[in-house]
């Protein structure tokens, strides 16, 4: 009796262990990894920094010397409309040009789906920001070293976006020099997201790591919806826009800034 008692109690043991591993198998299986890439450019066309863009509607030429902005806030909509949101204190990410690993950002332990449709944010949102420095992970001490906080404290939050450079048009015939920072200033947060359809699902999988490519268009910063000529604020050969309405108007534009190129699903 009690050898036949030890060898159920064995059976159950072995089959806990199974169960178990099978189990933990399953939910490893669950989980696939998804790449976002940026392509940067100006109106339809690739940016070479340093280099003069096409004018815009206000006839101004622009070299830009400097783009940088703050992704964050991801969100993946599945071919079933159920959603994944990425960890937050680990969605933040900076958009440098002049590096160019930062171009793509990698999500890891992505549930396994057919996405839809993308939200990104662009800088820090205020719910989080207020949370305080910890619920961002590092960002705040990356921040600091890329030059995206909006003031050497945390009072003055971050940037969403550094766009510095230089412009000529019909009446500024040197180059003058501007420099546009967005983010955080007085009762204004100014933080947008934009919601965009996949031309292709992405597929996650095990073997798939699907690469979504962006194109970014710079000229919708002061181009997009409200213009904003940077000739009449020039003084005495420099454009400073860091803080009142303008920074509003700029916020309105960067949510027409993206868009879905394609999407590659190829195995990994």
């Amino acid at each position: 009796m009690k050898n036949t008692f030890k060898k159920i109690v064995a059976v159950l043991i072995v089959t806990i262990v199974l169960v178990s591993c099978t189990k933990d198998k399953d939910e490893v299986s669950e989980k696939g990894s998804l790449k976002i890439q940026f392509e940067n450019g100006f109106a339809e066309n690739g940016l070479v920094l340093g280099s003069p863009t096409v004018a815009t509607s206000n006839n101004e030429v622009l070299k830009i010397s400097k783009i940088k902005f703050v992704i964050s806030t991801v969100i993946l909509t599945k071919a079933d409309g159920s959603t994944f949101t990425y960890p937050k204190n680990q969605s933040y990410f900076i958009v440098d040009e002049s590096k160019p690993a930062s171009l793509q950002i990698a999500l890891s332990n992505v549930p396994i789906g057919d996405y839809k449709k993308m939200t990104i944010g662009i800088g820090v949102d205020k719910s989080q920001y207020d949370l305080g420095e910890s619920n961002q992970g590092n960002l705040w001490t990356q921040a600091q070293a890329g030059g995206m906080t909006m003031t050497g404290s945390w009072s003055g939050g971050y940037k969403c976006i550094d766009f510095v450079g230089t412009f000529t048009s019909p009446t500024v015939t040197s180059d003058a020099s501007f420099m546009i920072q967005n983010g955080k200033s007085g009762a204004d947060y100014n933080y947008t997201e934009v919601s965009l359809g996949l031309t292709t699902n992405a597929l996650v999988r095990n073997n798939s790591t699907p690469q979504i490519h962006m194109s970014t268009d710079l000229s919708q910063i002061i181009d997009g919806t409200n213009k904003i000529d940077l000739t009449s604020r020039n003084h005495m050969g420099m454009v400073m826009i860091m803080d009142g309405a303008d920074l509003l108007l700029m916020t309105e534009n960067l949510s027409s800034m993206f868009s879905v190129e394609h999407v590659h699903n190829d195995p990994n």
